[in-house]
């Protein structure tokens, strides 16, 4: 395994996160049939906002090549901050690398926002619950899918108390 660095996202071009959630969700053609307008929508507020761009997420490079990002929602804080896009390139995924990617976020999250807890969402279907529960989030409820991403499974909800 290479060098992982966790690097600011100002330091890449605005698509870069859309691209890489395109291809974190390659594997079904659906995800990007219902989610790449949100995508790009997401990928256009952090760059048109620089502040956040800069302190609300990162990318994840292996070797100085980006394979993945993660970004947050602080606006709650201290009470708690939300885990949004939390992607990892396909090629890279199975490899122990969205765990590295999460474990440093949570410390960011816990050293710059002390906040009481982390909260973060998936889908029954998608293996990220069990990176999630691998860094210590708990489920702590679980709803029937009824929109258009069914397919995907339930919605599972997680928290990470910290205080």
């Amino acid at each position: 395994m290479g060098e992982i660095e966790f690097v600011p996202m100002n330091l890449f071009p605005r698509g870069t996160l859309i691209k890489q959630l395109s291809d974190a969700y390659s594997f079904d053609q659906r995800w990007e049939k219902l989610f790449s307008a949100q995508w790009a929508q997401y990928d256009d507020f952090f760059f048109d906002n620089e502040k956040v761009l800069a302190a609300c997420g990162f990318v994840t490079c292996l070797d100085g090549k980006p394979i993945g990002h993660i970004s947050w929602d602080p606006r709650n804080a201290p009470k708690y901050v939300i885990i949004g896009h939390n992607c990892i390139l396909t090629k890279f995924k199975g490899k122990g690398f969205g765990k590295k990617q999460l474990s440093e976020a949570v410390r960011r999250i816990k050293e710059r926002l002390n906040p009481q807890k982390i909260i973060v969402s998936t889908n029954a279907n998608l293996i990220a619950r069990y990176n999630y529960e691998s860094v210590g989030f708990e489920l702590v409820r679980r709803e029937e899918n009824k929109d258009e991403s069914a397919f995907s499974g339930d919605y599972l909800y997680y928290e990470m108390k910290l205080r």
